[in-house]
């Protein structure tokens, strides 16, 4: 056994800053039992190629070479039981053990000093209660290098749904099926045969809505499975006007944009970063894998934990070598990301290199014909309506993909030429002025935001690989190949109009639209070939 003489080691990435406006209520109960995710190292490091695909590997091959090492989890198992604790789920592939134990015993073996306080909610007005701690955690010495992220020790609310109701009068709407339609989604195709995970922090769906809003649209009600993560589930009601607008947006774009694809709806709670990397993961390792992801929660880089993004990051990773496509929201608070300091920021996980960054447009078009009339950015900030998110990340690294985009200095930073991945990848109508039609808790509703344009796109994936017969994975690779500054790419409607705050469209990859709204036909002629 490990010498328990040496003294804890600090836990790189860990540091939690603290948040404006906590209020504390007073110290947690020690008794107070909790189970918590650990994230150990790889075996060996996953190769940028094998997370770029095309080739897509199997669950038992992602464990075999880039999971954890045998050796790692028996070493945890025995360090962390031998100091009280209980381990109550391994999963190999993912790198995740689960430990449990009272906060007493967990905050002593991790160096967390834990209070109670409540704190402003980031998806809206009001405040939240949760667990709190400032400052880094520690590990024992023998873990030192085996542990990378401890995640669920601080359960503050980590990210927001990307979604903007529509509030301006007299303004235009379409159902998800029509914008599919307007975007040319390959005839014949209906994602039939595909499976799409959807990640949601909250809320919940009715059978009935589902029955209700899919008979409207003359549409078979798609499969929808919903699986509950660390202790939460399909919840409907219990977030009216939040979290159950999210999820109804995510299941009725995708239902009815891919009618022929199945859904699998993951609950995990907004807790921190441990419910949103469980959930990732979960999705990334099921089986049958999905052929792609949905994600439209986030919340800026900054907010993050530096180990809380490179778990989420390598979450990612791992679906994209698995096969999977990860569309992610871009946000919907303009360049500024709603950080409210006056500088630029990207949302994660958007900004991964990992995922597939969603960002917003305003579609003006005439659903009988397909016509579309006009296509510019979103940016309905006068009108308080928000705006699509982009930016250069100030985490990640531009990515060899696209490196001949013309990705351009970070707004306000000379020196970041070149130098930041580039958000969003891709673009969809967004703009809640030419929303979606949903249906949440019974009511008819007019959505947009970023929120709609990454299940749009999951449901473009579907079709493209019921089309196709083959899985994308990290898409960018082949729709970036031949990119170059100013020129628009085929499979794209090039977005040349608007801006979203700090960053203005123009011909070619740009940080508000990237290479613009889907040909779906077009796209799928291009990965043909």
């Amino acid at each position: 056994m490990a010498d328990e003489t040496q003294p804890p080691v600090r836990l790189p990435g860990s540091e939690r800053a603290p948040i404006e406006g906590v209020t504390p209520i007073g110290p947690v109960d020690p008794s107070e039992w909790a189970e918590i995710t650990l994230v150990l190292r790889r075996r060996a490091e996953l190769p940028a190629e094998v997370a770029a695909g095309p080739t897509a590997l199997t669950r038992e091959e992602l464990a075999e070479r880039y999971g954890a090492d045998p050796a790692d989890v028996d070493l945890v198992r025995q360090t962390l039981t031998g100091r009280g604790l209980e381990i109550t789920a391994v999963d190999p592939a993912s790198r995740r053990v689960k430990v449990a134990g009272s906060l007493g015993e967990l905050s002593g073996v991790f160096g967390a000093s834990l209070q109670q306080v409540a704190s402003p909610d980031p998806a809206g007005p009001g405040t939240v209660t949760h667990r709190y701690r400032e400052g880094p955690l520690s590990v024992p010495a023998a873990l030192d290098g085996v542990v990378t992220a401890v995640l669920g020790l601080d359960t503050r609310p980590q990210a927001r749904p990307h979604f903007r109701p529509q509030a301006q009068a007299q303004a235009v709407s379409y159902p998800p099926n029509q914008v599919a339609d307007i975007y040319q989604f390959p005839a014949g195709t209906t994602g039939a045969g595909q499976t799409i995970a959807v990640i949601e922090l909250g809320g919940g769906f009715s059978t009935s809505d589902l029955d209700t809003y899919f008979g409207q649209l003359g549409i078979p009600v798609p499969a929808i499975t919903a699986v509950g993560v660390d202790g939460a589930g399909n919840a409907p009601g219990s977030d009216p006007g939040g979290a159950d607008v999210e999820v109804a947006l995510d299941i009725d774009v995708i239902g009815a944009a891919a009618p022929g694809a199945a859904q699998v709806v993951y609950f995990a709670p907004n807790d921190g970063d441990q419910g949103f990397v469980d959930a990732i993961s979960d999705a990334a390792q099921a089986v049958p894998a999905p052929v792609a992801m949905s994600i439209s929660w986030g919340e800026s880089e900054d907010s993050w934990t530096a180990q809380g993004l490179a778990a989420m990051d390598a979450a990612m990773a791992d679906a994209c070598a698995l096969g999977i496509t990860v569309c992610a929201a871009a946000g919907d608070n303009g360049s500024g990301d709603g950080v409210g300091d006056g500088g630029v920021h990207c949302d994660f996980p958007a900004s991964s290199p990992h995922a597939l960054a969603c960002g917003g447009s305003r579609l003006v078009a005439d659903p009988a014909t397909g016509v579309i009339s006009s296509e510019v950015v979103w940016n309905e900030t006068a009108s308080g309506e928000g705006a699509g998110g982009g930016g250069v990340s100030d985490q990640f690294p531009l990515p060899s993909w696209q490196a001949s985009a013309g990705v351009p200095a970070r707004a306000g930073d000379s020196n970041s030429a070149g130098g930041g991945r580039g958000v969003p990848d891709v673009a969809g109508n967004a703009d809640p002025a030419t929303g979606y039609q949903i249906l949440a808790d019974g009511q008819p509703q007019v959505v947009g935001g970023t929120s709609a344009v990454a299940p749009l796109w999951a449901a473009l994936v579907s079709r493209l690989a019921e089309a196709t017969g083959q899985r994308f994975g990290l898409l960018q690779p082949a729709v970036y190949a031949g990119t170059t500054p100013g020129a628009g790419v085929a499979g794209f409607r090039d977005i040349t109009s608007g801006n979203n705050g700090a960053y203005a469209a123009g011909p070619g990859w740009d940080a508000c639209s990237g290479l613009g709204s889907p040909d779906g036909t077009a796209l799928l002629t291009r990965l043909q070939g």
